[in-house]
């Protein structure tokens, strides 16, 4: 009866702390990326977008990577659980 209790309370715990973990990855990986509130003109209209710099482009490009291999990253460590188990 210890046994399957113990069984229970460590898969209920591998999971808390999963969710845990990723939780606080991704509260980590949204620092610095707040929404800004769109510029308003005198008349309360939003503001027309600007054109974007090269190093804009190149730093947005690298953020989008980021959270792609961000994405690839997470499905490597869910088949490595998987494999893990055998």
């Amino acid at each position: 009866m210890n046994q399957i209790i113990n069984m229970i309370v460590r898969q209920v715990m591998h999971q808390l702390v999963r969710r845990g973990v990723s939780a606080g990855f991704n509260q980590a990986s949204k620092v610095g990326k707040r929404r800004r509130q769109p510029e308003l003109d005198q008349d309360g209209n939003p503001v027309q977008q600007r054109q974007l710099t090269p190093e804009e482009r190149a730093e947005r490009r690298a953020r989008r990577q980021a959270r792609q291999n961000n994405g690839h990253a997470k499905q490597s460590m869910k088949a490595m659980r998987r494999f893990s188990k055998f």
